[in-house]
């Protein structure tokens, strides 16, 4: 049976619920790829846990990285991913959306020290596509960002290994389902906009600061990755006109379900757009609550539309552990 071993950059919420899911898929993945993934270690801010064998996902969550055997106060992420011998670096960091950073460094240093990469960061791919595209063929190794995009919603994995012959005229849709959901209790429930968004950060649909959901910066940066790795463009986040849903009020949503529509905050790659638009209730984008719907215009399936989970950490899982698996075929 092939091993393949990965270091885990961002212990967060996304790098937790990783741990805890590869911990219960761990023995299916064995048996349905014939692939052991096992995880060399986890890097956070104050340090790194590299023990001497493999990390134990059955205590790794059970008490603070700190204080387990292996852990090292203060090494830099950077160093420990040129020390590391894992396979692969699985990238989890937040992102500042001007800079890319840390997540490039990251990913440019495990490339450089012959690692693949899967993450779910999706900064250093809204600033710097093309940088890390060519450190990607210099290098020889393999970078897959799956869950960048959707969660669990397979968009870039469709395209690659089930759209082989189709060109990708358009995509646009719903990409971040913190608005979506504010979104539909507006429309359904009648509430405001401030309502609906307390009751989001309640139920832990929303961060304590959302600015960046509510913006649009969320959907502008997959717009960006969407356009560069399915349309073969070389855009930047700035390249993206963003209007976000803050100013969308309840007597707005109220008089568009009254003629038959509703509000959605649409990503249109081709038109490098972020912005509230009127969906018509029956069109296949109307979804309700957090889920995501993109649609893809292609020169021969023509139209495709995916709808699913696209946030939270075990959604984000399935997708981080696809591309990992994707990753340890390739070896």
């Amino acid at each position: 049976m092939k091993q393949y071993r990965i270091l885990i950059v961002g212990f967060g919420i996304i790098g937790k619920g990783l741990l805890k899911t590869l911990e219960q898929k761990q023995a299916y993945i064995r048996k349905r790829h014939g692939v052991d993934l096992r995880v060399s270690g986890v890097c956070e801010i104050n340090g790194c846990l590299l023990p001497k064998g493999d990390v134990d996902l059955s205590t790794v969550l059970s008490k603070p990285l700190a204080e387990q055997e292996g852990w090292r106060q203060g090494l830099k992420t950077l160093d420990a991913i040129k020390e590391s011998t894992a396979d692969a670096v699985v990238e989890l960091t937040p992102g500042n959306i001007q800079t890319g950073q840390p997540g490039l460094n990251h990913i440019l240093a495990a490339l450089e020290s012959g690692k693949d990469v899967a993450t779910s960061n999706k900064a250093p791919f809204a600033t710097n596509y093309k940088r890390i595209m060519d450190a990607q063929e210099k290098t020889g190794k393999t970078v897959l960002f799956e869950a960048t995009v959707g969660g669990a919603v397979p968009l870039l994995n469709l395209y690659r290994e089930t759209l082989k012959a189709d060109s990708i005229e358009s995509i646009y849709g719903i990409l971040n389902g913190t608005t979506n959901f504010i979104l539909t209790k507006m429309t359904d429930d009648g509430v405001p906009f401030d309502a609906a968004l307390n009751e989001a950060k309640e139920l832990g649909i929303a961060e304590p600061d959302p600015t960046y959901y509510i913006q649009g910066i969320d959907t502008a940066a997959k717009v960006v990755i969407l356009a560069n790795a399915l349309m073969g463009q070389n855009i930047t986040f700035s390249d993206v006109k963003v209007t976000g849903i803050a100013d969308i009020t309840y007597e707005t949503v109220s008089l568009a379900s009254k003629h038959g529509y509703a509000i959605k905050l649409i990503g249109d790659v081709g038109a490098r757009e972020v912005s509230p638009r009127l969906v018509p209730k029956h069109h296949p984008l109307n979804v309700s609550g957090t889920l995501n719907a993109i649609q893809l215009n292609t020169d021969i399936a023509r139209d495709v539309t995916v709808i699913g989970r696209g946030a939270g950490p075990r959604e984000t899982s399935s997708a981080i552990l696809s591309d990992v698996i994707t990753l340890a075929g390739r070896k």
